[in-house]
């Protein structure tokens, strides 16, 4: 039976999804002696001790609105994990730096998150992550250059 170009690609779609969801998932429950939410996780994985990143840019990165990394920002700091300081080159930007705290919490979700990560996808062999990071990086640009003509 050959299922219609259309209805692959709904299939697809939802497969896709339906991982997004397990994956995420997987990655709270990681997080979860951490206390930290997955976007957290992402936030203190872009930031360090010495130079930090622009809230702008850090919200960027995420895809996130600036209400969004706002608050996600005000619960971080308020955790004593971020502090916020002055850009030295724009006054009216800050710059988001970890706390030795957030470093220390921060170096403890990754290797969490590495662990968890590892085991669960090895569900599949070497050589099918390598054939399945070749066809999802290939997605990934094509999905890209979509959202770039729009």
């Amino acid at each position: 039976m050959t299922i219609n170009t259309q209805a692959l690609a709904y299939i697809q779609h939802r497969l896709i999804h339906e991982i997004y969801v397990l994956l995420d998932d997987g990655d709270r429950r990681a997080l979860g002696a951490t206390q930290l939410t997955p976007l957290e996780f992402a936030v203190l994985q872009q930031l360090n001790i010495q130079d930090g990143r622009r809230l702008t840019d850090v919200s960027g990165e995420l895809l996130c609105v600036k209400s969004t990394i706002t608050r996600l920002i005000d619960r971080l700091e308020s955790n004593g994990l971020v502090i916020r300081t002055p850009d030295p080159l724009d006054r009216r930007a800050q710059r988001l730096l970890l706390t030795p705290k957030g470093d220390l919490v921060r170096s403890t979700a990754i290797a969490l998150h590495s662990a968890s990560v590892e085991r669960r996808m090895s569900c599949l062999s070497t050589d099918e992550q390598e054939s399945l990071y070749g066809l999802l990086a290939k997605l990934q640009a094509g999905l890209q250059a979509d959202l770039g003509e729009e």
